[in-house]
């Protein structure tokens, strides 16, 4: 192709790009669309919410809560004795394994934490601590997706994504939802999917390393010529839309070119580390010629929710040597290393700039561990009952919620089902969750299916 030619095509972009094709400016117009034509714009939810943004803590392979967060004397003490264990998911028989780590309280409230969260267990007058989850599944998969989309056997639109479809986002210049995330956990992708709802709330990966999301930078300096292409491309689009009704993955693909090109200006502005301070990268744990790990992650997920991303999800690590200790309980010692200092330094830092009253963390597995032993010195998988956490956004800190039994086999008090977790999550956002719907396949689905009560003993 000729210089002459090239240079007449680039004129003819900008030209269309600059008319009354795209109306005046392709940016200014899409920055001034309503809400009711941009359906990421901010919404306001049923009532006065107490949390405006989610930090979302997923550690993947199943932690156990009689070696975390749920002490159990009795089981310290039944070490080796023989019982029917399972919580009635199980009848087989289990030698019982002792908890591998002592307990101290924690903050004022005194929370009873393991060793293997020395550095959580400080930041405990923060926390709201349910020692009664309950899970309706022991495999991985269904028990990862339930946590994520409330769904035990059908792919379903992610929590983050529901939170994107209710409340819109805060910053148009980053996605609503980004989920930062080194491999995947069992049930994959499905974690972030936006499955029936319109794919502008698909959560947006970012993988952590040298180039956290790929691609970003500008592919040309030449001014104006990246506009003028995404504007006729999105002129096409447009006049596509118009004559053959609506098309909600088109008009995603749309919003996603859009956002791609802000991020370009904003996104590497938020993934810059260099001006945070020697002290806070020391309160996570990081060195900044070395920035990686969950640390990172977390420092980071504070930044992308100070810039008004609207939920973010960290998880801390994949299918495989992940918290799915059944041979030996010690395997989890690394992944408890590498999440616990940072876990608490976000917690200290959102509250010491003043965001964490609008910010809801949330901490959780897919399922805890069987009190019996698997392997020699592991522990199996285990629904019945579990550990789960929330703190700042509207929770009340420094509190435990229910009780599992003397051994922690299942629920003894004020059980917190699945539903339950995450109707009590959308009413801190500011949802009715039976109402929070979308109408798919001629019936209105929810988060919470036709289940789900809001956890009150939580609540501030």
């Amino acid at each position: 192709m000729s210089a002459e030619s090239t240079c007449d095509r680039r004129q003819m972009i900008r030209s269309l790009a600059g008319g009354t094709l795209l109306l005046p400016g392709f940016l200014s117009r899409l920055l001034a669309e309503d809400a009711e034509r941009d359906p990421l714009a901010p919404r306001a939810p049923h009532h006065p919410a107490r949390a405006k943004q989610v930090i979302f803590l997923f550690l993947t392979g199943g932690v156990s809560h009689m070696d975390t967060f749920d002490y159990k004397p009795k089981l310290f003490a039944s070490d080796g004795k023989t019982l029917v264990a399972g919580g009635g998911l199980s009848r087989d028989k289990k030698t019982l394994l002792r908890p591998m780590w002592d307990f101290k309280p924690g903050g004022r409230c005194g929370t009873l934490v393991s060793d293997l969260f020395p550095h959580l267990r400080d930041r405990m007058d923060d926390v709201a601590l349910i020692n009664s989850m309950k899970s309706d599944n022991n495999e991985h998969f269904e028990a990862t997706l339930a946590i994520h989309t409330g769904s035990f056997t059908f792919t379903r639109p992610s929590i983050g994504s529901w939170v994107s479809y209710g409340l819109g986002t805060l910053n148009r210049n980053l996605p609503s939802f980004m989920v930062i995330a080194p491999k995947l956990p069992f049930a994959a992708a499905q974690v972030y999917s936006n499955d029936f709802l319109p794919a502008y709330h698909q959560g947006t990966r970012v993988i952590p390393g040298a180039e956290p999301i790929p691609h970003l930078a500008r592919r040309t300096t030449e001014a104006g010529l990246q506009e003028g292409e995404l504007g006729l491309a999105e002129a096409f689009d447009r006049n596509f839309l118009k004559e053959n009704g609506n098309d909600s993955e088109l008009a995603a693909r749309i919003r996603s070119f859009e956002t791609a090109f802000r991020m370009q200006t904003e996104a590497p502005e938020a993934f810059d580390l260099g001006r945070e301070s020697d002290e806070t990268l020391n309160l996570y744990g990081l060195s900044r010629s070395k920035p990686e790990g969950f640390a990172w992650q977390c420092l980071m997920a504070r930044r992308l929710v100070e810039r008004g991303v609207r939920f973010v999800e960290l998880i801390d690590t994949g299918a495989y040597d992940n918290w799915d200790a059944h041979g030996d309980m010690k395997t989890c010692v690394p992944l408890a290393k590498n999440v616990d200092r940072p876990i608490a330094a976000l917690i200290q830092d959102l509250k010491r700039r003043g965001m964490l009253d609008e910010t809801l963390i949330v901490w959780t597995t897919e399922f805890g561990r069987t009190p019996g032993q698997d392997g020699p010195t592991g522990r199996g998988h285990h629904g019945a009952v579990f550990s789960s956490w929330l703190a700042g956004g509207g929770t009340r800190g420094g509190t435990v919620y229910g009780k599992s039994d003397e051994l922690a086999s299942t629920v003894a008090e004020n059980q917190v089902h699945v539903h339950d977790f995450h109707a009590t999550i959308l009413h801190l956002l500011g949802f009715d969750h039976t109402k929070l719907t979308y109408r798919h396949a001629g019936r209105d689905h929810r988060l919470t299916d036709v289940y789900g009560s809001v956890v009150q003993g939580v609540l501030a």
